[in-house]
């Protein structure tokens, strides 16, 4: 029986970048597959109690700057704390990524490492249809194709969205394997423990 790991992020979370090619090196390495899901914050936020960033304290401000420093190090990954395109809007990138993974989905889970890149280590705004083409061009992919049916990737994005936080899902990135639930880069150790037994 084939199992899969679903995975749940943001194109724009920080937390997803650090988690995203360890948990590609993970499933390659248990030989499973990843199923992803970009999934819309906005909506999932309302119904699970979460607070997006800029209505967050100030305390929990200053702890997100603190812990993203440690995982930047411990990750020993390049990140940029505050880019110069954040916060943006990921729905774009992510009518790209659900509209590949219908075709090929290592290579939709390959289009949204470069994406977090973008976002997190090169300063390209992923809200941009045209830095949007550019990165799919340089990994050999037609972006206007991809683009081309923006409003069923859209609506496709909510009902995922809808479904996810009636799995458990409540903010990103989240990893599903069975019926367990993972909630962040910072728990891909507990993940791979499930993925050995």
């Amino acid at each position: 029986m084939q199992k899969y790991i679903d995975y749940y992020l943001s194109l724009v979370s920080p937390w997803s970048y650090l988690g995203h090619e360890r948990l590609v090196k993970m499933a390659k390495q248990y030989d499973i597959t990843i199923r992803i899901w970009p999934v819309d914050l906005s909506l999932i936020f309302p119904s699970t109690g979460g607070i997006p960033l800029p209505k967050r304290s100030d305390q929990r401000k200053a702890y997100r700057m603190q812990e993203l420093r440690r995982w930047r190090d411990h990750s020993r990954l390049n990140l940029n704390f505050e880019p110069l395109h954040f916060p943006v809007s990921d729905k774009l990138a992510a009518t790209m990524v659900v509209n590949l993974r219908k075709q090929d989905p290592h290579k939709a889970i390959h289009l949204a490492g470069a994406c977090l890149r973008a976002c997190w280590l090169e300063e390209r705004d992923v809200s941009n249809a045209e830095t949007l083409l550019a990165i799919a061009a340089e990994n050999d992919l037609d972006g206007g194709a991809l683009l081309a049916d923006s409003a069923a990737a859209l609506e496709e994005i909510t009902q995922d969205s809808v479904k996810a936080t009636e799995l458990g899902v409540f903010g990103a990135p989240s990893y599903r394997f069975g019926e367990q639930l993972f909630w962040g880069q910072d728990r891909l150790e507990f993940l791979e423990r499930a993925l050995a037994e």
